[in-house]
């Protein structure tokens, strides 16, 4: 699932941006760039990059990211990976820098993974141990780690005022969704009563959902978009997760959280705070998808945009019937 919300004007790369890209991380010679994006997020566009030493994924964004933070999260996969999470290694520029500005966009290089469509049907003993090295990394002190203030994307609910105020714009706006969101308000209102802070709090990666954790035509998986990492509760991430990817499945459930034991995972699911994170994320996903599509600013195209990742929101809704599914599957 997508994080943030906000229009965007994406660049088309050409041959001459393949040969630009090739020169400034050292990729080889004889660059040929796939003739549009391969996958596309919220926060930017993929292309495939072909050499005469390999394949590479380069990463458009739509927006302009930090230096330092890119860094911080190249290091923090650098660390799960080290301890067995599957993921791309990111590449330097010959100028040690993992951001070139192109002019018009910027573009950040990774290795390529031949990845199969999102799954949420993927083998959760495997998103368990996944989950549990990611969660046994440590970089702590690292240089560019930011300040570890929590942020409210994850951690606040949208409250029943937020919801009464988005009901009532998109009804007032004739949103074709209007009704639909409003028939959820009194579920969704009764969730943000489940959320809590967080408990221990450590560098997580905060957006993964099957979109980021992906089964790969190799096997296994693979762990993508670490730009969203940091300080969150394992606990809560974990709640996200069993969510994702187990369903209402009892036997996915107590499989994905066993084998997250079994591999070291410190988070533990045993009440209903434990699914903070998820309520928050969700909730803030929902409120920009709506908030979004009532911008007068807006152009057609944006609004078919906003309804159809309003339609994505809803098509697994959470509630507290399957949140406490869970946690019996776990008791």
């Amino acid at each position: 699932m997508p994080r943030r919300g906000g229009r965007y004007d994406p660049a088309m790369l050409d041959d001459g941006a393949a040969t630009t890209i090739a020169a400034a991380f050292g990729l080889g010679d004889d660059p040929v760039l796939s003739d549009g994006p391969v996958a596309r997020g919220e926060q930017g566009q993929i292309w495939r990059l072909e050499t005469n030493a390999g394949s590479w994924a380069v990463k458009e964004g739509f927006r302009p990211v930090a230096e330092a933070g890119v860094r911080f999260a190249a290091a923090f996969s650098d660390a799960a990976r080290a301890l067995g999470v599957p993921s791309p290694r990111a590449v330097a520029g010959r100028d040690g820098r993992l951001i070139a500005d192109l002019g018009r966009t910027t573009v950040r290089v990774s290795e390529w993974v031949d990845l199969l469509e999102p799954d949420i049907r993927l083998d959760p003993a495997t998103v368990g141990r996944v989950l549990a090295g990611l969660h046994r990394a440590r970089i702590d002190g690292h240089p560019d780690q930011p300040p570890q203030e929590l942020d409210p994307w994850f951690t606040e609910p949208v409250g029943r005022a937020g919801w009464d105020e988005l009901v009532g714009g998109l009804r007032a706006a004739g949103a074709p969704f209007a009704e639909q969101l409003a028939a959820m308000r009194e579920e969704f209102v009764a969730l943000d009563a489940w959320v809590e802070a967080p408990g221990a709090v450590q560098t997580c990666h905060r957006d993964l959902w099957a979109d980021n954790l992906r089964p790969t035509a190799a096997g296994g998986a693979c762990v993508i978009d670490w730009e969203d990492c940091g300080p969150a509760d394992p606990s809560q991430e974990l709640g996200c997760l069993l969510v994702e990817f187990g369903g209402a499945d009892p036997a996915r459930i107590r499989r994905l959280f066993g084998s997250y034991l079994e591999h070291g995972g410190p988070g533990r699911v045993t009440r209903r705070g434990d699914f903070s994170m998820l309520i928050a994320q969700l909730g803030h996903i929902c409120q920009i998808a709506c908030t979004d599509w009532l911008d007068p600013t807006g152009r057609a195209t944006d609004r078919t945009h906003s309804a159809e990742r309003f339609a994505e929101f809803v098509e697994r809704p959470h509630t507290r019937a399957g949140l406490e599914l869970i946690l019996d599957a776990l008791r």
